[in-house]
């Protein structure tokens, strides 16, 4: 579905002094520099693969989301999607891939959510019968029915999220690109939209392209994890892979009955703290597990012991601040 081979973006970053004069030096030589968004990298994904890009932010997601959906042309490499050259644009293309941008609307404000469905009907050229039975099969998995004819403006941001979803839907896209579906939305909403798009994904098999910074999203959703840093791919493989990569790790979290004054035994498994000493979250390894464990619940007042894998925040966390664990894929 997806073929990049040394694809990579350069940006010109025009630079100017504060003030008439800096404007006026400005006009006759102009300082720039050349900023690297996307270095190359090397990107394969198959038909119904659901890929989670992760990365701080600035760290190249969103432009290559971009390039994939053809909205930027490439500085260089070569790029394919569906067998196409997205930058060209194609119809052919356009028709099957969508792009939906939780900070962006492609939905009409000031009109119903329906008057921009019938618009995207036209465009798509969409057959009066299957734009019907597609509304009426989104708006039930949404749960929107009740707002398609009020005013995108007065709908709540996660309603207007989900019929953001519908309109990038109706005309069944093959390739599917979400960048923070989920962004400003409260627990709730969150895992509606989730749940939804693992249900349609069930059922349709679209391959999924997600940026989020709610790692429950890739938890989710992906299969599969790609992250970038600094605009460099420094990893690529499965979900499981990735949360083993710091090793076979499990986190206990203990809550006490009263605050603990003496951390002595926690200190080489460096103790996150919370509940003004009333509860920690520690990571050991996962051979040392039942001994900690014991120690802890025999030397300790625990009201309360839970244990997990380490969660992939924790992960992309240590990543992010140490980036040397990482050899550049």
């Amino acid at each position: 579905m997806i073929h990049a081979q040394g694809v990579f973006k350069e940006f010109r970053l025009y630079k100017k002094e504060a003030g008439f004069k800096g404007s006026l030096k400005a006009f006759f030589s102009r300082q720039f520099e050349i900023k690297r968004a996307i270095a190359p990298l090397d990107l394969e994904i198959q038909r119904g693969e659901i890929i989670g890009l992760l990365g701080p932010n600035g760290a190249g997601k969103t432009t290559l989301m971009k390039m994939l959906t053809g909205i930027i042309v490439p500085s260089g490499g070569r790029l394919s999607v569906l067998g196409c050259e997205p930058a060209q644009r194609l119809k052919y293309f356009r028709q099957r891939i969508a792009l939906v941008m939780g900070q962006k609307s492609q939905l009409w404000w000031d009109l119903p959510a329906m008057d921009s469905f019938l618009l995207i009907q036209k465009y798509y050229e969409i057959p009066p019968k299957a734009f019907k039975d597609r509304v009426e099969e989104l708006s039930d998995l949404l749960r929107v029915s009740a707002y398609l004819n009020v005013h995108v403006r007065k709908l709540s941001l996660g309603e207007r999220m989900k019929v953001e979803l519908m309109a990038s839907l109706l005309h069944e896209p093959e390739v599917l690109f979400l960048d923070e579906p989920t962004i400003g939305l409260d627990l709730l909403s969150q895992k509606n939209i989730r749940d939804f798009l693992f249900q349609y994904h069930q059922k349709r098999n679209p391959t999924l392209i997600l940026t989020s910074h709610y790692m429950a999203d890739i938890e989710a959703l992906a299969q599969r994890v790609v992250l970038i840093i600094e605009g460099h791919k420094r990893f690529d493989g499965s979900i499981n892979k990735f949360e083993n990569l710091l090793g076979h790790n499990k986190t206990l979290n203990f809550t006490f009955a009263q605050q603990i004054k003496e951390f002595n035994f926690f200190s080489p498994y460096s103790p996150r703290w919370n509940a003004g000493g009333k509860a920690v979250e520690i990571t050991v390894p996962e051979g040392e597990l039942r001994q900690v464990a014991s120690h802890i619940l025999a030397q300790y007042p625990v009201t309360d012991f839970s244990t997990q894998k380490t969660p992939i925040e924790r992960v992309l966390e240590t990543l992010l601040n140490s980036p040397e664990l990482l050899k550049e894929t």
